[in-house]
């Protein structure tokens, strides 16, 4: 099978974004997001496993690989990052597109979900180790009903809190310190013998900090959890430090009227460390969402 084409297209506000597409264009499209701090290749594997009957469309996210990065934080603000994937799938192929999401790109795309605005571009979601900040708040407010999952979901996401301090986050990303524990949570359950170093470009380690400034305390604070009509499958990694399975697969639950979960054994970078589990994983919720059956092992609510 050829590799990806690659093209650009212009966001709203003016940036070109890398867009990397493979598969038949007449097949139904399936759009991969990636997190921080990765770019569009996290997904080789789960891209060319279902390249094979989609029309594939992955992009760097604003900030990282080829894609340009705005001037100012607000420029990484969730309403530019939902519109961004807005605009690539009008100039993609126009929707409904299926939604496959990693770590921040499950975060902002949960934003995109929620939208009414973009309900008919939408045929489905498909969410990994990535929760709505606005659920994920809302979630962390009801701690009396999960007073354990709650206050071992604060402790796992003690980074979330350094990266809003000033100049020490961009310091620990251009030292090499963020790689290695990056390495470290990327290494969690994997053979010695399988495990590989993975040195990031430091421009997007550092442009990424920018995401968690510009979004985190304000949902927190202020939570605004909006319902959903889009059919979401959450795939939560059982050995996910940093995104536990309780708030992946709870937090959801009073905002889509369409919500199934499964577990998968891996870490956080399951995405990258098993692709075939994943691929499957989406193919079947993809067909569900299409009127087939309701895939096996997924827990509906």
């Amino acid at each position: 099978m050829t590799g990806p084409s690659t093209r650009t297209v212009r966001t709203s506000d003016g940036l070109d974004l890398a867009v990397y597409e493979q598969g038949d264009t007449a097949a139904p499209t399936v759009v991969l997001i990636h997190g921080y701090p990765d770019d569009h290749h996290v997904w080789d594997g789960v891209a060319t496993l279902l390249a094979d009957d989609f029309h594939v469309v992955r992009y760097d996210v604003r900030g990282c690989g080829a894609s340009q990065a705005p001037s100012g934080r607000r420029g990484y603000a969730m309403s530019r990052l939902a519109d961004d994937l807005r605009v690539v799938i009008e100039l993609t192929g126009g929707g409904p597109a299926h939604l496959i999401a990693h770590d921040w790109g499950s975060i902002q795309t949960w934003a995109a979900v929620t939208d009414p605005q973009m309900r008919d571009l939408i045929a489905s979601y498909t969410s990994i180790s990535g929760p709505s900040l606005d659920m994920a708040a809302a979630w962390l407010r009801r701690i009396g009903e999960h007073p354990k999952d709650a206050l071992r979901q604060l402790l796992a996401s003690y980074y979330v809190f350094f990266f809003q301090l000033p100049v020490l986050p961009e310091a620990t990303a251009r030292s090499g310190m963020l790689d290695r524990l990056v390495d470290h949570s990327a290494h969690l359950g994997v053979p010695l013998e399988e495990r590989r170093a993975t040195r990031r470009p430091r421009k997007d380690l550092v442009n990424g900090i920018e995401l968690y400034r510009a979004n985190i305390m304000s949902r927190l604070a202020r939570p605004k959890p909006t319902p959903t009509t889009v059919p979401v499958q959450v795939i939560a990694p059982t050995k996910d430090i940093h995104v536990s399975v309780p708030l992946q697969t709870q937090a959801p639950l009073p905002y889509c009227t369409d919500f199934g979960w499964r577990t998968v054994e891996g870490n956080h970078w399951v995405v990258e460390q098993d692709p075939e589990t994943i691929a499957t994983m989406a193919r079947e919720h993809i067909a569900y969402a299409q009127g087939g059956p309701v895939p096996t092992g997924l827990t509906r609510v």
